[in-house]
């Protein structure tokens, strides 16, 4: 395996972040992750910090990811110098075909690549609509999708709530699903990364604890974050105020 000294020293940061965090992170399914070939893995997206986590289950298995990112966050010298060294596929949302381009072809070169099919974080952490490029790309690389949940991180950093990054011994789970053989057409492969996403995730908030009335607990499970439909008008607005 390549030597990737950038990588490894990230990696080994976030492992000692989280340890001394505290955090309880519960593993499974890791063995649906291919030991060796590409991947699309589809991960759902509730907080900053999911990265962290997925990256670290991928790591446990003795791989790397390659995960598609916001092109702007580039603009930070010290993150731009991460991502580079990471690997990471920046997304220019005005005009992502590059990153397209290079996410198949990093597939096609054996890789495991991130991408989040909700595309941004989801308020009200229910599973949101997908968009269709994570299957696309999967299609034109002839690699399946491994559907993955995390779960419990949006309770460090998420979307207008503060962020407790200190030392909390709060749970996470990751769980990886069966692949998915990458068929056409693309909009059948979105859907059925949805169901199985939707599906892992309910399993996995079974044997949570869900603390009445929280922040990071949906409104279903009894917590006080936005209902989806309220979650998709304040996503609507904050795309109308980067509009104008």
């Amino acid at each position: 395996m390549t030597v990737e000294p950038v990588y490894t020293a990230f990696e080994a940061t976030a492992k000692a972040l989280s340890l001394f965090q505290g955090v309880r992170t519960t593993r499974s399914g890791l063995e649906n992750i291919p030991a060796e070939g590409g991947a699309v893995i589809a991960v759902n997206h509730t907080g900053y910090l999911d990265f962290i986590h997925m990256g670290l289950a991928i790591g446990a298995v003795d791989r790397k990811m390659r995960i598609m990112a916001k092109a702007e966050l580039a603009n930070n010298n010290v993150v731009g110098f991460l991502m580079r060294g990471c690997g990471v596929i920046p997304v220019d949302r005005t005009a992502g075909a590059d990153a397209y381009a290079e996410a198949v072809n990093r597939l096609r070169n054996g890789e495991l690549v991130v991408v989040y099919p909700e595309a941004t974080i989801s308020r009200s952490f229910e599973i949101k609509e997908f968009k269709s490029g994570a299957a696309r790309m999967a299609i034109d690389a002839r690699v399946p999708v491994v559907p993955v949940i995390v779960w419990g991180a949006q309770r460090m950093a998420t979307k207008g709530q503060p962020r407790r990054l200190g030392r909390h011994h709060f749970p996470v789970t990751v769980e990886a699903g069966r692949p998915i053989e990458s068929r056409e057409p693309a909009g059948t492969l979105t859907d059925t990364m949805r169901t199985e996403m939707i599906a892992i995730l309910l399993r996995v908030q079974d044997d949570f604890d869900h603390p009445p009335g929280a922040y990071w607990v949906p409104r279903r499970l009894g917590g006080t974050a936005p209902t989806p439909e309220e979650a998709a008008d304040m996503d609507r607005r904050d795309a109308e105020e980067r509009r104008t």
